[in-house]
């Protein structure tokens, strides 16, 4: 069984064959696939998706994209609607100094906030970084004295330093399908080097960003067998040995997760 750890299934993208897209997903051998939230106002949709399927769970939280939209969004509202049942996580939220969208102090009020409802509920926090790896770290780091809360960084394309600091803080790190791509070997490098083999999760990070051979398509958890080829090639594991790893992995994350039998 291969678990999807970030999947974007709602909006437009999917709005007309998401039946499809989850049963290429299942005949794929995907047994779970978390349903991310990156705008507080989409909650709703993201939820519904979650609600109607055994195997999918969600999130609630605002991509630094879109920190500006809620700049004052407070953790006890976090809190509060991550009591859904389906609700296994706290972001998508982070970093990205790459665009720009939300400005900096938006982003880290944001991160703190989110911060502080993943430390209050115990859920993993799901979190982008975008040309940002020594902010972050520090943050990270900092947060941690106040009290320690789990870290997943997900879509990780980050550098030695961030994976160090993060590693040494308990963090996991999910690889997308980046990891196939050619170019993409100081990815790779990252994770055979710096990256705790048994802190390894595998995403599609869907509709963007489809793994090799698939790249240039719209993306979907169908692919994440892919992804986990460029892992398991990556790491010198067996296609069996992968499959469990990040699978163990993913549920040792996220605890709220029921494990399918």
């Amino acid at each position: 069984m291969l678990i999807d750890s970030h999947t974007n299934l709602h909006g437009e993208t999917y709005a007309e064959d998401l039946p499809e897209v989850l049963e290429r997903a299942r005949a794929a051998g995907v047994g779970g696939m978390i349903a991310i939230c990156c705008r507080l106002s989409d909650f709703e949709a993201v939820s519904a998706i979650a609600e109607a399927h055994e195997d999918i769970w969600c999130t609630i939280g605002a991509h630094p994209h879109h920190a500006k939209d809620r700049p004052d969004i407070s953790a006890d509202e976090l809190i509060e609607i991550a009591q859904h049942p389906k609700v296994i996580g706290i972001g998508e939220t982070g970093l990205d100094f790459h665009y720009g969208y939300s400005p900096r102090e938006d982003q880290f009020q944001s991160l703190r906030t989110h911060i502080e409802a993943a430390r209050r509920t115990d859920l993993p926090l799901i979190l982008h970084t975008r040309e940002a790896d020594s902010e972050m770290a520090a943050l990270l780091e900092e947060e941690t004295g106040r009290g320690a809360f789990r870290t997943l960084l997900h879509c990780y394309t980050g550098g030695a330093e961030l994976a160090v600091r993060g590693a040494a803080l308990g963090a996991y790190f999910a690889a997308s399908g980046i990891i196939t791509f050619r170019k993409a070997e100081d990815v790779r490098t990252v994770f055979r080097d710096h990256i705790p083999a048994d802190r390894v999760i595998i995403e599609t990070d869907c509709p963007y960003l489809a793994p090799m051979p698939h790249r240039g398509r719209r993306n979907e958890p169908a692919f994440l067998p892919d992804v986990l080829t460029g892992v398991c090639d990556t790491l010198g594991w067996s296609r069996e040995e992968g499959e469990q790893k990040t699978t163990d992995a993913f549920f040792r994350l996220f605890t709220k997760a029921e494990r399918p039998v």
